[in-house]
């Protein structure tokens, strides 16, 4: 299993949208290194859920419901997207200032490329993360 952050504005997707509607399917991204991202990933990974723009913090945790595939609204083989589906909400959010004071996320992507939209997620970051959740 790997782990990912998927970024997302709220006022565009919010944490509360995935709850109403249970799954989704990511797309939109067109970097190239979020949708290598996006094409490295597995039925059965898990998500971070991040609200990027003012709150910039990690919310809920999403499953990846589907492997990779092109998304059918647009006429770009390249542009892939999943299907995901709500897993749980973090009991607390995780401020992204958080993550930059924590020596325990030195060099992460989600800290060195900041416009990056789908970053892995390490599986020690990924078990830091649930420790500071609670």
């Amino acid at each position: 299993m790997a782990y990912w952050l998927l970024k997302t504005e709220p006022d565009c997707y919010a944490w509360s949208d995935l709850e109403r509607d249970r799954r989704t399917t990511w797309d939109g991204v067109g970097n190239a290194l979020a949708l290598k991202n996006i094409r490295a990933m597995k039925k059965g990974d898990l998500a971070l859920f991040y609200h990027t723009g003012t709150q910039r913090a990690a919310v809920g945790v999403v499953e990846i419901l589907s492997d990779p595939h092109p998304d059918p609204k647009q006429d770009d083989p390249k542009l892939a997207v999943v299907k995901v589906g709500l897993k749980k909400k973090l009991a607390r959010a995780i401020e992204l200032s958080e993550f930059r004071a924590d020596p325990a996320f030195e060099g992460w992507d989600l800290l060195r490329i900041s416009r990056l939209s789908v970053v892995a997620v390490p599986p020690a970051m990924w078990k830091r993360i649930q420790v500071l959740a609670k």
